[in-house]
């Protein structure tokens, strides 16, 4: 039986034995709402955050809720290194910024700049025994996440879903691309599965999006969500598949990844054989009204 009361409805139906846990790695709450809000609101999520900024940890202490912890710790590859902070600390990283790019850039060139340097200890996620099962990571460590991945992949296997920020353009020194990341993630069994958001920006000498009409076409970061292979499932376990349903309705509404991972349990025998029409039934008394 599961260990939380679980009122919400898709929930009852998957009948997961535990809260889903997300683990965000540069919580830092620069961006708007996470993903995973709602999760944590209707208490289905547990969240373990790390943020090395103080004054960044301080704001997540003071709001968190009753199913999250913060913890300090700087996740890298093991190593020493500084965290470098910037004037604006959305932009702070263990890269350093790439002056290169800022020139081509200059729209960040103000809020790129170092204003201060803290030697740290970087810890591998591998490393931290403490840490519960994963079933979600969602990262943003400027530039610095392929270590995270590199260094993480037993914590890893247990995930179903990891939502990261790319680059098209390094913006800090030594920066991975893309393309790396890609490679590194789809070794671990993970496939894209939807943009959450894709950042343009203006060129010099064009640097201020108010200055120049036509809309900036240049492509410079994203963020993606990865999820585990549901084309090739047969790794996932009945729990993975229960945490993958959860997380791709509540976190971004993908409806179609849902029926997938109900259908394959189904199959499985892990549920019964109308839970597809079920949740189907559930989306459909979801629908707004289009009557007047």
């Amino acid at each position: 039986m599961p260990d939380y009361a679980m009122t919400a409805p898709l929930v009852e139906l998957l009948g997961p034995v535990r809260r889903t846990h997300i683990v965000d790695i540069g919580a830092n709450p620069i961006d708007g709402e996470p993903p995973y809000k709602s999760m944590l609101a209707a208490g289905l999520a547990r969240l373990t955050g790390f943020e090395p900024q103080a004054e960044a940890l301080a704001r997540l202490e003071a709001t968190k809720g009753p199913n999250e912890s913060y913890l300090p710790h700087a996740i890298g590859d093991g190593s020493e290194a500084y965290l470098n902070l910037c004037a604006y600390s959305g932009w702070s990283s263990l890269l350093t910024p790439r002056q290169a790019a800022l020139e081509v850039f200059s729209y960040f060139k103000p809020n790129a700049e170092v204003i201060g340097r803290i030697p740290v200890r970087t810890t591998r996620l591998d490393d931290l025994s403490v840490l519960p099962e994963i079933d979600m990571l969602k990262i943003d460590v400027q530039g610095a996440e392929l270590a995270v991945f590199q260094n993480g992949r037993e914590k890893l296997r247990s995930a179903v879903a990891v939502q990261t920020e790319i680059s098209f353009i390094a913006l800090y020194e030594n920066q991975p691309g893309f393309g790396e990341i890609d490679i590194e993630l789809r070794s671990q069994g993970f496939v894209p599965h939807c943009f959450k958001a894709v950042k343009f920006s203006p060129m010099a000498p064009y640097v201020r999006p108010e200055s120049w009409t036509p809309a900036a076409n240049q492509l410079l970061e994203a963020d993606i969500v990865y999820v585990r292979d549901f084309v090739d499932p047969d790794a996932m376990t009945d729990e993975q598949l229960k945490h993958l349903c959860l997380l791709a309705q509540y976190c971004y509404g993908s409806i179609e990844l849902c029926g997938r991972c109900i259908d394959l349990l189904c199959r499985r025998g892990a549920l019964p054989q109308d839970a597809l029409a079920r949740y189907t039934a559930l989306l459909e008394a979801a629908r707004p009204s289009t009557t007047a």
